[in-house]
């Protein structure tokens, strides 16, 4: 169920575009256990200036075909799987869109079941109807503690 949001500049080439949101996507499947077909990804091309990043911030070569790759998921997974992911988006984005390691920033910003509603707007994940086998709905108690 994550949300992605990818950033990068509008001179990086559309059918370079094109190939970012399965890349990140693969590298969500073989690494968080993302399911089959939980593909949603807002990629936006920014104009000069709309997308103002420090090209060495942290000793990074950073370059017109500078990505950010913001996730935002359910909250639970390891620093192990994260790192893999981070690593693996890396991997990918550089074999199928040809986007140097140093050019690839990832944020991760976590929540939980409670905040996603997939349409007619209900809390998705609230009804047992609607939880994926293994997934809970973590539902706080009155005055908004768990």
């Amino acid at each position: 169920m994550p949300l992605v949001r990818v950033s990068v500049h509008d001179t990086m080439a559309p059918e370079r575009r094109r190939k970012i949101p399965h890349a990140v996507y693969d590298a969500m499947r073989a690494t968080i256990n993302i399911p089959e077909n939980d593909l949603f990804v807002v990629l936006t091309a920014h104009a000069e200036g709309e997308l103002v990043i420090d090209p060495h911030f942290m000793g990074m070569q950073r370059t017109s075909a500078f990505t950010l790759v913001h996730i935002t998921m359910r909250r639970g997974r390891t620093l192990e799987m994260k790192q893999a992911l981070y690593k693996e988006i890396a991997a990918r984005l550089h074999e199928h869109a040809a986007i140097p390691a140093d050019d690839v920033m990832i944020v991760i910003s976590e929540n939980e079941l409670l905040d996603w509603s997939f349409g007619h707007g209900v809390a998705s994940y609230v009804s047992g109807d609607n939880v994926p086998s293994g997934l809970h709905p973590a539902v706080p108690s009155v005055g908004g503690e768990r």
